[in-house]
């Protein structure tokens, strides 16, 4: 009984490196076979629909360039998460909380909008899902919902699936945005000074817990993940108009909240590369390309790379007031919202890293030679 069980496990790992080898040969079949999305509003792409808080995209004009129109994701079209996934040859992972007992298991997202790594960031906002709730529906996904639906019940079969799939994450700027700055005269204080200890000590609690969350996922199994960096924050409407820095510019104080989180994400990442046997935790590289683009929008084929597309509540701080018209032409701008990337921003992102090894090194495209 245990030689067949061994024969039929070689023969369906087998089976499952020809089917990948002829996918890249004839462009038919995945790249991988199931992409896993985390993080907050840049990934979200419907979980918040179902939850009780504000932060939702679940009306127009979100979502008016999107094939099948309003989803829940947080600006007019695709995320990069979705450029990804037609990347790698994958239908649009589904929101965990929606679909949770889909067949045709090819992964699932369970980004969350307003969350973020720490378990108070957007409470105000009301119920979103945190990293650790995220990873705590992955581990529901894999036990038993992957074991038993997908794989049957073939625990190494399982783990080689695991292996072979694409983990994608975007979160922290919300711990920043809805909670850091959020404190008591913080954020005046954050735009006069640089160099703030408790900034830095900040940044180094959200490295340190995302750190233990992406342990806790490589336990379950995940051995190619990406993480992005926090984007320019410092550049983006909500901030800027309610700063008193000149029109148009970033607020540079902001963003080096992000480099303090950046520089010390980066380090981390290869630090669970070397210790963690058979891993490549990846950094996406997105936040000299965001800034490139806000600060050189004609490289991007851009024209606006400084004022929301559609008309946002509180004098263009926040997010789409619902049923307005945006603006006529989305792809030309930079900013969604007074948060969010536009389709086309996101496609560019997606795209560098996806070839670009100056983005994400290894690109996604080497990732899945390994």
């Amino acid at each position: 009984m245990m030689i067949k069980c061994v024969l039929w496990f070689i023969i369906s790992v087998f089976q499952f490196v020809t089917l990948v080898k002829i996918s890249v040969a004839v462009g038919n079949l995945p790249l991988a076979p199931a992409l896993y999305v985390f993080g907050d509003s840049l990934f979200d792409n419907g979980n918040n629909n179902l939850l009780p808080t504000v932060a939702k995209a679940d009306f127009l004009p979100y979502g008016v360039n999107f094939a099948t129109g309003v989803t829940g994701r947080f600006t007019n079209g695709r995320t990069v998460a979705d450029f990804i996934a037609e990347s790698l040859g994958l239908p649009y992972p589904p929101p965990y909380i929606s679909v949770r007992l889909s067949t045709g298991h090819a992964g699932f997202n369970y980004a969350s909008g307003s969350c973020g790594i720490l378990p108070q960031t957007g409470s105000r906002y009301g119920k979103c899902l945190n990293l650790e709730e995220q990873i705590d529906l992955f581990e529901r996904t894999v036990e038993p919902d992957l074991l038993a639906r997908r794989l049957r019940n073939s625990n190494g079969l399982a783990k080689y699936f695991l292996s072979k799939s694409i983990f994608i994450f975007a979160i922290g700027s919300n711990d920043f945005l809805n909670n850091y700055l959020n404190r008591p005269n913080t954020f005046a204080s954050t735009t006069r000074n640089n160099g703030d200890p408790a900034a830095q000590s900040f940044a180094q609690n959200l490295v340190d817990s995302l750190a233990h969350q992406l342990e806790r996922l490589y336990r379950l199994g995940a051995r190619k993940v990406i993480m992005f960096e926090i984007g320019p924050i410092g550049c983006i409407p909500s901030i800027i108009k309610k700063s008193n820095n000149e029109k148009g510019k970033c607020v540079e104080e902001i963003n080096e909240l992000a480099s303090y989180f950046n520089q010390r994400l980066g380090l981390m990442l290869k630090n669970l590369t070397s210790s963690r046997q058979g891993s490549t935790f990846v950094l996406g590289q997105a936040n000299w390309l965001g800034y490139d683009a806000i600060n050189n929008p004609s490289k991007y084929g851009l024209k606006d790379s400084s004022n929301p597309c559609c008309t946002t509540w509180r004098n263009g701080t926040s997010s789409c007031i619902p049923w307005l018209m945006p603006c006529s032409e989305a792809s030309s701008h930079y900013f969604w919202d007074a948060y969010h990337m536009t389709e086309a921003v996101c496609s560019v992102i997606a795209n560098r890293c996806f070839n670009d090894s100056s983005v994400c090194s290894p690109s996604i495209y080497q990732l899945l030679q390994f």
